[in-house]
């Protein structure tokens, strides 16, 4: 008994779960691309990167370097870019999700915290890259000799 009930659990979420899909076309990719984007903004992302480098200067500082870090940006060329990067690597359902998530108030705040996880944790990636890389030329070294 707890077999078929089982098997029809799963049937029925396996369904269900298709049911919902996507069609992973071009449009749809490009309309929950566009969710996506507009869930987690890239104005957003590099007003926090910019906060983040600014708090390494001294306070007087602080402005222009945000002024002048965004100053050039093409941030409307660099949202089309991105988009079509998006596009071309996610399904519809994985953007729906990813939008779905970022969208929420749970995401949201994530998000929030995002640039500060990123600052504390770049110095660290970077420090065990060159690390690594160090290991392996010397690696590479030895083995030519």
């Amino acid at each position: 008994m707890n077999h078929i009930l089982a098997v029809t659990t799963f049937v029925v979420l396996t369904l269900s779960s298709a049911a919902h899909a996507l069609d992973d076309t071009p449009e749809n990719r490009r309309q929950q691309a566009d969710r996506y984007l507009k869930a987690t903004p890239l104005s957003d992302m590099f007003n926090d990167m910019a906060e983040q480098g600014a708090r390494n200067l001294p306070p007087a500082q602080q402005s222009e370097f945000k002024a002048l870090l965004t100053k050039h940006l093409d941030l409307e060329s660099l949202t089309q870019s991105v988009n079509e990067i998006i596009i071309k690597h996610f399904t519809a359902d994985e953007l729906k999700a990813l939008a779905d998530f970022y969208g929420s108030p749970v995401g949201k705040s994530a998000m929030k915290k995002f640039g500060a996880y990123m600052a504390d944790a770049m110095p660290i990636i970077q420090a065990e890259i060159i690390k690594a890389q160090a290991k392996a030329n010397r690696e590479m070294q030895d083995m030519k000799e």
